[in-house]
């Protein structure tokens, strides 16, 4: 399990929001990771497979979760299934952001309980503007 240890305050002493950032390519995580911690009141929890993904969400309750569909230990549509059956996870935003064709995969995760899905590479501004919307206003601007 990748727990992210920071303080839960951001710079001024408000509340962070808090990503998690599920997918199995370190460099993507890394790259994610790197965009949103860039942004102010934004704190990235990350996890590399579906098991650590629902681990991790239920130990940590993240405001927000973007989800790859290609994982091994369980992938996106078992993940998406498994913490909509879970009553406190069910509320949580997923943004869905994979490398496979939109086409086989947009109607069932969104019909699964997903907000949004992206094909990688995705476009960084459309990503976070998404993200922001999913939260409302819970994502200071910066």
């Amino acid at each position: 399990l990748c727990y992210d240890t920071r303080v839960e305050l951001d710079e001024e002493g408000g509340d962070m929001t808090t990503v998690l950032v599920v997918d199995d390519d370190r460099d993507t995580v890394f790259l994610i990771r790197s965009y949103l911690e860039a942004e102010p009141g934004i704190r990235v929890l990350q996890a590399f497979n579906g098991y650590d993904a629902i681990q991790v969400a239920e130990a940590e309750s993240p405001d927000l979760i973007l989800l790859d569909i290609g994982l091994p230990g369980g992938d996106g549509h078992t993940v998406l299934a498994r913490l909509q059956s879970l009553g406190s996870m069910a509320a949580i935003p997923v943004i869905v952001l994979s490398a496979m064709e939109p086409a086989a995969h947009v109607d069932r995760m969104k019909s699964a309980g997903a907000v949004a899905y992206f094909q990688k590479p995705a476009d960084n501004a459309r990503l976070l503007a998404e993200i922001r919307k999913a939260l409302g206003e819970t994502v200071p601007q910066g």
